[in-house]
């Protein structure tokens, strides 16, 4: 990818409101954050991903997901990372 394709992607989800897609209810997969109206969590989005999916592949098997879905959860996870909430102490080698 080039920078400009870069930009674009960083301008789209500074843009993106993630919470007007994603939720937490303690009902729901045990509070787990879902795309609102799924029990499609976060995690499983992100774990398909790590596999190889491609964005494509997933929407075609989530019917009920959207594009603006997928970008809300890269907005969600920019987001914690900014914030500190994804840390782990050995990622330093050592």
């Amino acid at each position: 990818m080039n920078r400009f394709s870069e930009d674009i992607i960083f301008c789209i989800f500074d843009d993106m409101n993630w919470r007007e897609r994603i939720e937490q209810d303690k009902e729901v997969l045990v509070g787990k954050p879902t795309i609102k109206g799924t029990r499609v969590s976060i995690e499983h989005i992100v774990n398909l991903l790590a596999q190889g999916w491609s964005e494509q592949q997933i929407l075609e098997n989530y019917p009920r997901l959207q594009k603006d879905d997928l970008q809300a959860v890269f907005a969600f996870i920019k987001e914690c990372m900014q914030d500190g909430l994804l840390f782990h102490e050995s990622l330093e080698q050592g």
